[in-house]
């Protein structure tokens, strides 16, 4: 059985005084990948594909990464590519995947850049909310996020899937990133084509990207893609390269070999029971936002961007807000003046759904926006945040400065 009070002490990183409250742009590293990466680097740190021990050892190592990293998403090591980041995967995928002219793409606004940018360049796309009242027989692919890394709602996939899947050459791509260091993903359920996220463990049907650096593990990112997309997919790679894998028609050089064998420590930390690994995280995640959301819900300044409710089935906990009278960076600034919690303000490469959907005036200064992990603590962090909390809310004038016109999003669905 997972003990999630037992969770930080497998991460280094919480044994000194931060408190990480920023985990949606990045988990923090689990000691056993730290080790296997400096271990990595002063025993086998050589070429690949030679036949001398040491290299041998290495490739040995780098393939294993590859075969967990395969495994964890139920898939084979051919079918995925490991590369630098979700977004560069993303920009390979666009460029070499096939369109015809007249092709039209749907790209919520709900995204993150990473899901609209790569798509979007020099073809027919619409933004929008992702209506499924725009799809047509020339959509050839509908990009939306899974959950928001601004609202951390739960958007209704399969839902989404069933309606794109309605049109002969409409294909799916989900950015699953704020949702999957969360839950347990089971993309073959969705019915997704294309799935981009940093998730835990996903059993996936077609094609999905992730970052480690999201999921306890080091700055990669990787690809899936089943062999039945293989044929819509060209190679960017030399013309005397091999193309039957995804890697070799995707990834420019190999991945970062140190970084690449770390992988299996990752998947390790989930156990035998992944389910019930994950069953844990996500009830104790729930009761971290619980105490977060009722406290910003009873203060009428406050305005929550998302779903309000702490139910797990809901949202996740990426909790993002605004209050009135108060810039999101003066707020930051206020309670890192009096305490080690560490979140962030800003639009998080969400810019579209803050200006366009939101209406925010000041995207730059952006929401405030705290995400918890499995390894926050209810007592000691997040109730402290919310005394610290308090204690800025209570000395600060209310109405310095006027309310820009505002939306909640507690009720948007991606449908």
């Amino acid at each position: 059985m997972f003990d999630v009070t037992a969770a930080p002490f497998a991460f280094p990183a919480l044994q000194q005084k931060q408190v990480y409250m920023d985990n949606a742009g990045g988990s923090q590293v689990l000691g056993t990948v730290v080790e296997s990466i400096r271990s990595y680097l002063l025993n086998t740190n050589v070429q690949l594909g030679a036949t001398y021990p040491i290299s041998k050892a290495s490739t040995s190592a780098y393939m294993k990464g590859y075969e967990a990293g395969a495994k964890f998403i139920n898939a084979e090591p051919e079918e995925i590519s490991i590369g630098v980041s979700t977004t560069q995967l993303l920009h390979n995928l666009s460029t070499a995947l096939k369109f015809e002219p007249g092709d039209e793409l749907i790209l919520s606004k709900l995204n993150h850049e990473a899901n609209t940018a790569p798509w979007g360049k020099n073809r027919h796309a619409i933004e929008a909310d992702c209506q499924m009242a725009l799809l047509s027989d020339r959509t050839r692919l509908v990009a939306c996020p899974h959950a928001s890394n601004i609202t951390g709602t739960i958007s209704p996939i399969r839902e989404i899937a069933d309606a794109v899947h309605a049109h002969p050459r409409a294909l799916l791509c989900v950015d699953g990133v704020a949702l999957a260091p969360h839950r347990q993903v089971d993309v073959k359920a969705l019915g997704v084509d294309f799935y981009v996220s940093a998730p835990p463990l996903l059993k996936v049907k077609n094609e999905k990207a992730f970052s480690w650096y999201k999921v306890y593990g080091p700055h990669l990112a990787q690809l899936y893609a089943s062999t039945r997309i293989h044929d819509q997919i060209q190679s960017l790679a030399h013309f005397f390269k091999a193309t039957d894998t995804l890697d070799l028609k995707l990834n420019l050089a190999s991945a970062n070999y140190e970084l690449t064998q770390s992988i299996p420590h990752v998947v390790e930390y989930f156990g035998s029971n992944p389910a019930a690994t994950w069953a844990a995280m996500a009830a104790h995640e729930e009761r971290l936002q619980e105490i977060l959301l009722a406290f910003l819900t009873a203060d009428e300044r406050i305005t929550i961007i998302g779903d309000p409710s702490p139910a797990q089935d809901r949202r996740v906990p990426v909790i993002s807000f605004i209050i009135r009278g108060m810039g999101s960076q003066q707020l930051v600034e206020a309670v890192e003046a009096r305490t080690v919690y560490g979140f962030r303000s800003g639009h998080m490469y969400s810019h579209r759904l803050l200006a366009d959907v939101c209406g925010l005036a000041n995207v730059e200064d952006g929401v405030v926006r705290v995400s918890f992990l499995h390894y926050n603590t209810a007592e000691a962090e997040v109730r402290g945040l919310v005394e610290v909390l308090g204690q800025v809310l209570g000395v600060w004038p209310s109405q310095s400065r006027a309310m820009p016109r505002m939306v909640c999003l507690s009720d948007v669905r991606l449908y």
